[in-house]
């Protein structure tokens, strides 16, 4: 059956809302339309048990308490709170500040931010499957350190990072870990204490709840947490995120995260198969198809492939049926290579004629068919019109 068409395979930019998140935020927005904060009636009450549920249902994911759980405007604000929070908070305890190369930029921006005002920065590199080497950040490590931030998992490649084996050394040398796990919450299992770090990152339109809501789990137990706030007014989220809170966006990403709770290995086991049914079929139809990234410690949507001998972008504009990105949608629209292909030490041409295809919920089987067959008859077209263009 042919599938209908345009095709979505844009997942790690955004979800859509999954049907039964949206169920869960209606009556938020007409019926119990109070303010979370107004302690004196009914709808206000009615309100903060709405909050306060979906703040269990996120710590409930992560493995977290739910008075671990500060809401945000999304992950981007959450890595800001984190980062900038805790700087300024231990800025009596140093001023050093590690993070990776294949960062998203609203953590590798905050960190720069930071040297404006006095912190140094230590950018650690990645391996050609962009893993950080846990040996890596305890060499980096200086009695000035505060903090080192690590995502859990890259929105490009899809590399899971060792996160247990760097909060072990992290731990030990009494320095803060964060990590953005935007892509990673939703998709794979994560335990804030297993894994033992300290403040994390995510958001609730990377796992089909509504855009405009993220958390930030900020550890309670000892020795406690104190972050300074981004801003002031209300004291709303513990004084730490002032400003009347989004009840029906906070009531979705609980709902999500319900949700995602519950699907999570089945789901992960048929975007996996799914993924390497894609990768397999690029493969038998083309040549010149390489993988970006590891085969191993990934995510099991993400798929980010290198086409020699095209342009990225041309294959984006051409295959007009079927969403597609070249890498973060934060940075998209650039011509420069990907600063996460390049710190995986793949060539400027291979960077930019790479593209990411990213799966989810919905994708069928003859979705990624059709993809794989549409790619591969653009770049069939395209290699000919360019060797046709040389002779």
């Amino acid at each position: 059956m042919a599938p209908t068409l345009p095709i979505y395979l844009d997942y790690h930019a955004t979800t859509p809302v999954d049907p039964r998140v949206l169920d869960a935020m209606l009556p938020y927005f007409t019926e119990h339309f109070g303010n979370a904060a107004s302690r004196s009636h009914r709808f206000g009450w009615d309100a903060d048990k709405a909050v306060e549920r979906a703040r269990q249902q996120i710590a409930g994911l992560i493995g977290a308490c739910a008075n671990e759980i500060v809401f945000t405007g999304g992950a981007t604000e959450s890595n800001n709170l984190a980062i900038k929070g805790i700087v300024d908070a231990r800025r009596d305890r140093g001023s050093h500040l590690i993070t990776t190369a294949i960062e998203h930029k609203s953590v590798l921006d905050t960190c720069k931010r930071l040297t404006k005002q006095g912190c140094t920065l230590t950018i650690l590199p990645v391996d050609h499957n962009g893993r950080v080497d846990p040996d890596s950040v305890g060499r980096a490590i200086t009695p000035e350190t505060i903090v080192v931030s690590v995502m859990a998992a890259n929105n490009e490649v899809g590399t899971v990072q060792p996160l247990g084996e760097i909060a072990k050394i992290t731990r030990e040398r009494k320095v803060i870990l964060h990590t953005d796990a935007a892509q990673a919450v939703g998709k794979i299992p994560i335990d804030v204490a297993a894994l033992g770090v300290d403040l994390l990152s995510c958001t609730a339109h990377k796992m089909y709840g509504p855009k405009g809501v993220g958390a930030l789990f900020i550890r309670r137990q000892a020795p406690r947490l104190q972050l300074t706030p981004l801003a002031d007014g209300g004291g709303h989220e513990r004084g730490l995120r002032p400003g009347t809170l989004n009840v029906p966006g906070i009531v979705g990403f609980g709902r999500a995260a319900d949700v995602a709770q519950t699907d999570m290995p089945a789901e992960s086991a048929r975007l996996a198969t799914l993924r390497d049914r894609l990768f397999a079929r690029l493969q038998q139809a083309l040549p010149g198809v390489g993988l970006n990234g590891g085969t191993s410690d990934r995510l099991p949507h993400n798929l980010s492939v290198s086409f020699s001998g095209v342009d990225g972008e041309a294959i984006l504009m051409a295959v007009d049926d079927v969403a597609l990105s070249s890498g973060s949608a934060c940075t998209s629209g650039t011509v420069e290579p990907s600063h996460v292909l390049k710190a995986c030490g793949i060539p400027d041409e291979l960077a930019l004629a790479s593209i990411r295809f990213g799966l989810g919920r919905y994708t069928t089987e003859e979705e990624v068919d059709y993809a794989a067959d549409k790619v591969a008859s653009v770049i069939t077209h395209l290699r000919a019109t360019r060797a046709a263009a040389t002779r």
